[in-house]
């Protein structure tokens, strides 16, 4: 038999496909904004086509994933799509209605299976170089931003998709720099992932070299003093605390915490004396107290504050929403595009909001609670990686969670780095020891055999016997 199967040769030109998808997110948004401005809409669904081709050569292959999450998803997607044709049909043609839908299923549903599919064809080794090249190309992405913290809120580095328009500013006339990305969003999204990626790396003995730890870890925090955006600290500091938890699981697993606290302390220091990074900060304090003031809040409250506003709205949202919602995709801004001819949020810009009102409560409900429990059980397979002496799924799961409960994915770039992000977290498990558990303890409550004793001497037997009447006890006549 051959030991390799034709449909085995089919895996490496997945993992190829998956490493286009990765490209394509990174440089999406500059080629929306500056190389091909007129083709923006079109180039929003650039990696739907490799996302295909890797799906139909996953189901060659036969590692499709046919678990209970994706047919349950898959389930809920399609009677989505398929309601959606009644509240619409009044006000679209067919072909309309089959267009913003088509858009709405691709942002909810199709490419969520990609992050169960990723574990079953990439290696440990694949990870870690998706992980090498994540942490090298932070270096000129904040090169980049700093090009554009520097430059006038109307330069050509500025510039929104389109190639028209400015960025959202930050405050004192600087904008929240979004380097490749088409928003900042991309930079929370990006700067999260490689903060894991760099914390695995600090904390395990030659996986990379000194050298690009170093230059990494200065790139991300002047990159994030240049953001000008509380998200990206945010999202940063979330996957930092999920350290918390490895230190309570398996202690030993980040058994060079000492040694990479003093070394980020140096950095820091040095990082803290460029011009740059005190500009940056001036610019991203200032945000925090302005916005704090104008809540009336105290920094963290008002981050808090800010993440429950979301679900409690979605909430409201779904008592309000009609039965069968206003329509799948409407609530999208490629939705909203086609229908006004302007890129808006019709519903809401919140994401469980926009699934109500889209869906209707009941099939928004099952969406939104596949979301949430999808959360809970990579969140607990990562657990059980920590526990397997491997911190890295933790570290990745931190970085995404929170853009799979709740993130926009009618914005492409929070879609693909929720999907990439979590898939990797999936694959990173493939590096997990195995578990050794302690061997039961023998029963001992079984009647131990009788001892054969052969014939003894007379001697011997006058010893015994003596032996047996000593260890008798009768007071104090044996004294």
């Amino acid at each position: 038999m051959n030991p390799n199967p034709p449909e085995n040769k089919i895996i490496p030109i997945i993992r190829q496909l998956i490493w286009v998808y990765f490209w394509l997110l990174l440089i999406e948004g500059a080629l929306r904004k500056w190389i091909l401005p007129g083709l923006s809409n079109p180039l929003l669904i650039i990696r739907d086509p490799v996302l295909v081709v890797i799906y139909i050569l996953a189901w060659k292959a036969h590692v499709f994933p046919r678990n209970g999450w994706v047919v349950s998803l898959a389930i809920i997607g399609f009677l989505t799509l398929f309601v959606s044709f009644v509240p619409l049909w009044d006000y679209l043609y067919p072909a309309g209605i089959a267009f913003v839908s088509g858009y709405g299923f691709r942002s909810n549903f199709l490419h969520l299976p990609l992050m169960f599919l990723m574990p079953l064809v990439l290696r440990p080794e694949d990870v870690k170089k998706i992980g090498w090249w994540t942490l090298l190309l932070i270096v000129p992405m904040s090169v980049l931003m700093i090009a554009q913290f520097q430059a006038s809120p109307d330069a050509f580095v500025n510039r929104t998709a389109g190639g028209e328009g400015e960025m959202i500013t930050a405050g004192m006339g600087k904008v929240r720099t979004a380097a490749t990305f088409s928003f900042v969003i991309g930079v929370v999204a990006y700067f999260s992932m490689a903060t894991g990626y760099l914390v695995w790396a600090a904390l395990n003995r030659n996986v990379y070299k000194n050298w690009l730890l170093f230059l990494s870890a200065g790139a991300l925090v002047i990159g994030v003093a240049v953001s000008g955006s509380r998200s990206v600290v945010g999202a940063c500091a979330v996957v930092i605390a999920s350290l918390a938890v490895v230190l309570v699981l398996r202690r030993q697993a980040v058994n060079r915490l000492g040694q990479v606290l003093v070394i980020t302390v140096v950095i820091g220091y040095l990082v803290t004396k460029t011009a740059i990074f005190k500009e940056g900060f001036t610019v991203l304090s200032t945000r925090f107290t302005e916005v704090a003031a104008a809540s009336d809040q105290s920094i963290g409250a008002g981050l808090i504050s800010r993440i429950l506003e979301n679900f409690e709205e979605g909430f409201y949202a779904m008592i309000r929403a009609p039965f069968l919602g206003w329509g799948l995709g409407i609530g999208t801004n490629a939705g909203a595009k086609y229908l006004t001819g302007h890129s808006t949020f019709l519903l809401s810009e919140g994401e469980w909001t926009r699934i109500f009102l889209e869906s209707g409560p009941i099939l928004g409900l099952a969406y939104i609670v596949w979301r949430c429990a999808v959360v809970v059980r990579i969140g607990w397979l990562c657990l059980v990686s920590v526990r397997a002496n491997n911190i890295l799924p933790l570290l990745l799961f931190s970085a995404g969670f929170l853009p799979l409960i709740n993130g926009q994915f009618g914005q492409p770039t929070i879609l693909g780095f929720a999907v990439f992000t979590t898939g990797l977290a999936l694959a990173a498990r493939n590096a997990d020891e195995p578990i050794i558990k302690k061997p039961a303890r023998a029963k001992t409550d079984a009647p131990r055999a009788k001892r054969i004793v052969g014939r003894r001497s007379a001697y011997a037997d006058r010893l015994h016997r003596s032996a047996k009447r000593r260890d008798q006890s009768n007071g104090s006549a044996d004294r």
